[in-house]
């Protein structure tokens, strides 16, 4: 008989005579809570462009989600499946969510999700509170993108996809990956000494009104702002108003190509991020990758990822961003040392499928070790939670999100 190994237990199991061994690396199809890819940075273009053969990706629709056929469920930012101006089509997304998540039980189909925030950045309803409860409990494996996420409460930590089964839920970490690849072709220009930008959605926490504020107050001539990207909640004519009052401020409000962006970003001596609260960002990866320094709000993320990079890449500021930190920020970028490029080995879209599809195998295992909780189920939280324990990868694995527009910028 053929030796083979339970992927759950890790134990040898055999093989009746005259059948062939289920394969190591079996071929899988998952179903994303977003929107197919559009050839732009958008998260899931990484993703799907990082994919190993063996995995067959999918993107949602609720006909796809209700009656498809699929071996996971992947959901990223679950607020945005359920989210509808009309309270009658948010009531009728979180009741056809809840079927989803019934179905995917009945069926044996692992539910996995990445955590690519503390919280969602815009308040919903309190029966959306419930709905994401529910998917908390439904869920086998949750996916955080730093080591300093917190991990889900009755969840374990997980330091490499081990098919080491808990509760309710294993937490990996696979870091988010760069864009180096992606812009590899695109023509980076040499930066413009006092040139500032800001660029990705324009949306309330980002806090873009505070830095176009705060640079009004700078008297430095030398010093412009740019910002870069599109507009949303009406702040496109508050944006428009700032420009007026400073000639030394420009902007771009709409979403701009790669090309577009590789050239804004390049132009930069330093991008500016300057959001209310920040814990994952796709943009900060963009501008890493084209070797342009990052201004951002302190947080254990971006320390960690300071130190990961190397000196003179991230700089981190505390309170509210005002003149004086910003003009603070340029000169210390200007004598501090720092490497030709920062250090983003292990976040390649490759190494991060890899590890995906990893985790994918490891709650098809736990799924079949044990019984998870129904999405109508209470699960108690435990006495204390655990500690977090190392990441599958030196750092790997936000962006930001929508089921139908999920970029970085």
């Amino acid at each position: 008989m053929t030796p083979r190994v339970d992927l759950a237990s890790g134990a040898p199991e055999t093989t009746p005579p005259g059948t062939d061994p289920l394969p190591s690396r079996p071929p899988l199809t998952v179903l994303h809570s977003l929107s197919a890819p559009n050839g732009t940075t958008r998260y899931i273009d990484q993703v799907v462009g990082g994919a190993p053969a063996e995995l067959t990706v999918r993107f949602f629709s609720w006909r796809g989600a209700l009656l498809g056929r699929y071996d996971l469920l992947h959901l990223h930012w679950p607020e945005f499946v359920v989210r509808d101006p009309s309270a009658a089509k948010a009531l009728l997304r979180r009741g056809a969510l809840r079927v989803v998540l019934v179905r995917c039980r009945m069926l044996r189909v692992p539910v996995i999700r990445t955590v690519h925030n503390l919280r969602p950045h815009e308040a919903g309803r309190p029966a959306e509170d419930r709905i994401l409860a529910s998917v908390d409990r439904c869920t086998a494996v949750f996916i955080r993108l730093n080591p300093t996420t917190p991990i889900p409460s009755g969840a374990v930590s997980s330091g490499a996809v081990s098919n080491r089964t808990v509760s309710n839920g294993t937490v990996l970490t696979i870091a988010h990956g760069h864009y180096r690849d992606r812009f590899a072709e695109l023509h980076c220009p040499a930066t413009l000494p006092g040139r500032l930008l800001y660029f990705g959605l324009i949306r309330p926490y980002k806090g873009v009104e505070d830095l176009l504020a705060v640079f009004h107050h700078i008297t430095d001539p030398d010093l412009q702002l740019r910002i870069v990207g599109r507009p949303s909640y009406g702040l496109g004519p508050v944006v428009e108003a700032a420009l007026l009052e400073d000639d030394r401020m420009s902007a771009c409000l709409r979403f701009v190509s790669d090309a577009e962006l590789v050239t804004e970003v390049g132009l930069a001596e330093l991008v500016v991020l300057p959001y209310r609260e920040m814990h994952n960002s796709g943009s900060v990866l963009v501008a890493l990758s084209l070797n342009r320094p990052v201004l951002v709000p302190d947080s254990a993320a971006n320390q960690a990822l300071a130190a990961e990079v190397g000196e003179g890449w991230v700089y981190t500021y505390s309170g509210e961003l005002n003149p004086a930190i910003l003009e603070a920020a340029v000169h210390k970028l200007r004598s501090d040392p720092r490497s030709a490029q920062p250090e983003l080995s292990g976040r390649d879209w490759s190494t991060i499928g890899e590890a995906t599809y990893r985790a994918y195998l490891a709650a098809r295992a736990a799924l079949r070790r044990q019984r998870l909780p129904g999405p109508l189920e209470r699960v108690p939280s435990p006495s204390a939670p655990p500690s977090p324990s190392p990441s599958v990868s030196p750092s790997v694995l936000s962006s930001s999100p929508d089921v139908v527009n999920n970029a970085p910028r």
